[in-house]
């Protein structure tokens, strides 16, 4: 592939060493020399640690070390993890208990990391683990989300984590006051298991005086700087790599305990150690998603147009805070609290509590599908209230296109839009006209069908500068270096197909380099869809910068003035001259005249504002009444991205984001006892989606391009998510309304869809 017009499809190239067993994942190139590590961890949810007796582990054969608590902090770690507070309400911090690496003192989630066995053989490290006695005094397990019960934390009375709001909350008093019709609902939102194809895992090796620590993670910046403070060592003395990650949303991208045990190991055996996570003890220990219950409140005056919104979300933070967490239900939900619409008043006020639970962070768009899926089930319910068409509710209150750039109530200003264009584009594109036809024959064979949507907006940007660098290697090759971090999204194919897009060098002849903290000196990592946005800025950027320094040399070469020498994306034109070299060829002529500062080009930039992907999913759903079987027959896309950079790519994230919205809808659902045992800790318990649970998935852009960046992109790889939760449900609760169910909450698994009709004809009788 010598060249490509721009935006076009081009097929993922890292595919081939995935599809063929050739990944260079983290379990495949840990050393062969290295030690093995386990991890014991707490049988109960909650409890005081009365005694903890490692000494047989340590005896055991094949163990180097086992380590508690005490060992690290006599080895001077800083044993504390890292996790964000939030303001409360009265001004005061969140509240913010220690987290230490391993269990002190109390046990506080079943799957808590208690002790690390580092042995020979990893059958030798699970035997030294059964040999540990741990004795405990039971307490009871916090398992509701409401202020009480036994204390999770001495810090957090009541087990409140923090009591945060946003708003004016007297001005959206006064809406409600006024109102000429208030529409509420209860939502709930339930908590999930991310369950990435590839678990957790990590393996550290002493090298020289530094240590070398190998993350599948979303990133290589903060755990160096995390792992820093805690072995209490220079950052300069650490080297984090990420290698192939098979899937991360969110939940890789923040440290864990086992990384710190990992590393410290390796400093102290002087050996290389490596762990890696089996699939039940992910779902112990991997931070959650969701997992929060809210009371939405709209009101509307006479015209059905929107005068106030009330928001009361309660979250599960778990049993400490993880990394994000506190901010994930508050300060990255406010974000798009208001959505798509023009509201003059807003009120958010959210309550955290801690449980006996594992810890709950980022899961694919962090906060901003929690605040969307809550206003569309609450738009939806209005439509039915009002009795105004669910379409036409939302283009009464859209923002026109004239009012952009639009600040909203919480001060993000969406630089563009036209909603009702995209969602006039979805109504054709998901056929809305003949879903009449469609349900009647449906009812006619005994099965109810039911039409949802959504109209989400998403906000993109985690850290808004990233540095791109280009080096021109002796082989005569082309490396891109980048401070993102792929994990599975093809930031490989699209980073070399832009630089060859602007450049000209044959996408063939670059190689993307990534996830290295030695070789790339700073960067953001993945996350809230920024990857492509800021990296490719960067890249123009950097391209911008190569372009004028080689026309410096062609100039200062052939004599022609800089000024008549342009570059076409391909090649270089030098007015008078019958020479257009390639950017190729322009760095062979500033080698050969030992020009080594032209083959090296690095430029950093920062997006001064954040971008707004947005979209209207559709989809239509059959409920078999006598089963509670749901089934989602038809599904259909339009997307606002901006400028696709690569369309397959974009629809690609998009599918697979609405996979991830139908499994949390349909199939998946976290299920503890009131011990805190958590019940679904297998496949056979957690039903992720398969593919007969996911239609054809229609895809179409209708793009508004943004100003908030120079290509005119919006992120995307969160949005398929964002929009799914609420057209998935709102299509639920259509099918079902008829029947008399007014309340139904996502998981509609068959058992509960079932219970819901029978409870509703009892009701009815």
């Amino acid at each position: 592939m010598e060249k490509f017009g721009k935006s076009q499809p081009v097929k993922r190239r890292e595919d081939v060493r995935f599809l063929t067993g050739e990944g260079r994942y983290v379990d495949d190139i840990a050393p062969a020399n290295a030690l093995q590590s386990f991890v014991f961890r707490s049988p109960v949810a909650h409890a005081v640690i009365t005694d903890l007796d490692v000494s047989d582990a340590r005896d055991a054969e094949g163990v180097h070390a086992v380590y508690v608590l005490a060992d690290l902090e006599g080895a001077g770690l800083n044993v504390a993890m890292q996790g964000v507070t939030v303001k409360n309400r009265d001004g005061s911090e969140g509240a913010a208990p220690e987290r230490p690496i391993l269990a002190r003192d109390r046990l506080r989630f079943v799957g808590e990391p208690v002790a690390v066995i580092v042995a020979e053989t990893l059958a030798q490290a699970r035997d030294a683990a059964e040999m540990i006695m741990l004795d405990y005094d039971d307490l009871p397990a916090k398992m509701d989300m409401a202020a009480g019960g036994e204390a999770v934390h001495a810090e957090a009375p009541d087990n409140v984590a923090y009591d945060w709001h946003m708003g004016d909350e007297a001005a959206t008093q006064v809406a409600f006051d006024k109102a000429a019709r208030i529409v509420s609902l209860d939502v709930g939102d339930n908590r999930i298991i991310v369950n990435s194809m590839e678990p957790r895992g990590c393996y550290a090796e002493p090298e020289g005086d530094r240590v070398h620590v190998a993350i599948n993670g979303q990133g290589v910046w903060g755990p160096k700087d995390q792992l820093a403070k805690a072995l209490n060592i220079p950052a300069d003395d650490i080297r984090v790599t990420n290698p192939d990650t098979g899937g991360g949303f969110g939940m890789k991208g923040m440290m864990y305990p086992e990384y710190f045990v990992v590393a410290h190991a390796a400093r102290a055996l002087g050996r290389p150690v490596r762990w890696m996570s089996e699939r039940t003890e992910a779902m112990l220990s991997d931070n959650a998603g969701r997992d929060l219950t809210s009371l939405t409140e709209l009101a509307f005056d006479a015209d059905h147009r929107i005068i106030g919104y009330r928001v009361f979300t309660e979250a599960n933070m778990g049993a400490y805070n993880s990394q994000y967490a506190q901010a994930i239900q508050t300060q990255l939900f406010s974000r798009v609290l208001t959505g798509v619409y023009d509201m003059p008043a807003a009120y958010l006020r959210s309550v955290g509590y801690f449980t006996n639970t594992t810890q709950v962070d980022a899961y694919r768009g962090a906060g901003r599908p929690e605040a969307i899926y809550i206003l569309e089930r609450a738009m939806d319910r209005a439509a039915r209230e009002l009795g105004v068409d669910p379409l036409e509710l939302r283009r009464i209150n859209f923002i026109k296109p004239d009012q952009f750039p639009y600040t909203t109530l919480v001060d993000e200003t969406y630089d563009v839009g036209d909603f009702d264009k995209v969602l006039t584009r979805a109504e054709a594109e998901a056929d809305i006209p003949g879903f009449a036809a469609r349900k009647a024959a449906d009812a006619a064979e005994g099965r109810l069908r039911g039409l949802g949507l959504c109209y989400y907006i998403e906000s993109i940007l985690g850290d808004p500068a990233e540095s791109a660098k280009v080096e021109f290697t002796e082989e005569g090759r082309v490396n891109i270096y980048v401070g993102t971090q792929s994990n599975g999204q093809g930031h490989e194919t699209v980073y070399a197909q832009f630089l060859a897009d602007q450049s000209g060098i044959p996408v063939d002849m670059i190689d993307v380099v990534q996830g290295d903290s030695d070789r790339i000196k700073q960067g953001g990592g993945t996350g809230g869809s920024r990857s492509v946005t800021v990296q490719n800025t960067a890249t123009l950027a950097t391209v911008g910068a190569m372009t004028e320094a080689f026309t410096a040399f062609l100039s200062d070469e052939t004599g022609v003035p800089a000024a008549d020498i342009s570059f076409d994306d391909e090649r270089f034109r030098l007015e008078g001259s019958n020479l257009t070299p390639t950017m190729l060829e322009v760095a062979d002529m500033a080698r050969e005249k030992g020009r080594e500062d032209l083959l090296v080009h690095e430029q950093r930039t920062k997006l001064e504002a954040r971008s707004f992907p947005n979209g209207c999913h559709v989809t239509e759903v059959v409920v078999d009444p006598d089963t509670g079987v749901v089934t989602v027959d038809r599904y259909a896309v339009v997307d606002d991205f901006g400028n696709l950079i690569n369309p397959m790519l974009a629809e690609g994230q998009v599918h697979g984001g609405v996979v991830q919205g139908i499994g949390q809808a349909l199939t998946e659902h976290v299920q503890f006892d009131e011990d805190g045992q958590l019940l679904t800790a297998t496949f056979m318990d957690y039903a992720l989606p398969r593919a007969d649970d996911v239609p054809y998935i229609g895809f179409t852009s209708e793009p508004v391009p943004s100003t908030a960046n120079v290509m005119g992109m919006k992120g995307c790889g969160e949005a398929g998510t964002v929009g799914a939760l609420a057209a998935v449900s709102n299509a639920v609760q259509d099918a079902l309304w008829e029947h008399g169910v007014r309340q139904a909450d996502m998981p509609f698994t068959p058992m509960k869809v079932w219970d819901l009709m029978k409870d509703a004809r009892i009701a009815a009788e």
